[in-house]
């Protein structure tokens, strides 16, 4: 059974997942420019990934859940400092940094 602090992180992972996938595919692409920079592009890619990858072990309920979320944090944490080097990213920013606090919880 997930205690309520690692069901609200395995919430906050996914929306960071469906969030940077999404602001990638759709609003990166849009936009173009240094929005599409393949750092930042493979940053986003990166970060959604192991966002989900870290919900998965979670889910699954494996102690190495402490390994990806410590990881994710890293990432997410990264990915919101670019996405704010860019600009017109707030949604992206937000989930980011909401994942990242939840995971440094869950890899402590």
């Amino acid at each position: 059974m997930q205690s309520e602090e690692m069901t609200r992180c395995i919430e906050s992972c996914l929306a960071c997942y469906k969030t940077c996938l999404s602001m990638a595919m759709n609003h990166c692409l849009k936009m173009g420019g240094k929005h599409v920079e393949a750092a930042h592009f493979k940053l986003m890619m990166a970060c959604a990934e192991m966002c989900r990858t870290s919900a998965h072990f979670m889910l699954i309920g494996t102690p190495h859940h402490k390994h990806t979320c410590r990881e994710c944090a890293e990432i997410c944490t990264e990915c919101a400092k670019d996405c704010e080097r860019i600009g017109d990213m707030d949604e992206c920013v937000t989930a980011c940094r909401a994942c990242a606090e939840s995971c440094q919880k869950m890899a402590a």
